[in-house]
């Protein structure tokens, strides 16, 4: 029994190893993609670099991702998802929207990949997918920073002018994503906070 008992733990572990190595080639593939398409694009970066890179037959990284576009499709939305509601957590402070504005853009700019957002905002204008993405997350950061505006301010928000004010504090945000992709001045998001609040606090 012992004897049995040794043996099929120890097929066990081999299977979850061979497991865990094939969990960990998609993983080198994403990170091989990630990297080579942000230095040098989408339509210039060959599936046969990215298995070289990643190390792996090109068969296993056509087995996860049957079309180039689908290795880009999964790359924005594992590493760039939309936006989760659970990013608002422990950001609002009820009297203090500018505050809240500001904790909500620190939160989504560390919460990024910079290369994935290199792709989103360089491959937007000439992938509809990318595009798609891209006005996906915005539009879950229109949400969210409504959501935050809410639980920050003292008094009900009119809905239409608390929309327009998440619209372009998103807006700007966006910009300043953008711009930190290369090295480019980068909007006052803290002035920004201050002029959307009080935007939205004027009778």
């Amino acid at each position: 029994m012992a004897r049995t008992r040794l043996d099929h733990t120890g097929r066990v572990r081999r299977a979850r190893s061979r497991k865990d190595g094939v969990a960990d080639a998609r993983v080198r593939i994403l990170d091989a993609a990630e990297h080579l398409i942000a230095n040098d694009g989408f339509d210039a970066t060959p599936t046969s670099r990215i298995a070289a890179r990643a190390k792996v037959a090109k068969g296993l990284l056509f087995h996860y991702f049957p079309r180039k576009i689908d290795l880009l499709r999964c790359l924005l939305s594992e590493r760039l998802p939309a936006p989760p509601k659970r990013l608002a957590s422990g950001i609002a402070e009820r009297g203090d929207m500018p505050g809240s504005l500001l904790r909500l853009a620190q939160s989504f700019t560390q919460s990024q990949s910079p290369a994935v957002t290199t792709i989103l905002f360089r491959e937007a204008g000439t992938h509809p997918e990318v595009g798609q993405h891209l006005e996906a997350l915005r539009d879950g950061l229109v949400e969210l920073t409504e959501t935050v505006l809410d639980e920050a301010s003292p008094q009900a928000l009119d809905r239409q002018r608390r929309h327009g004010a998440a619209d372009t504090y998103v807006a700007v945000l966006l910009h300043d994503a953008n711009a930190r992709r290369f090295n480019g001045p980068l909007p006052d998001l803290d002035a920004a906070a201050h002029i959307v609040a009080a935007g939205l606090a004027s009778p």
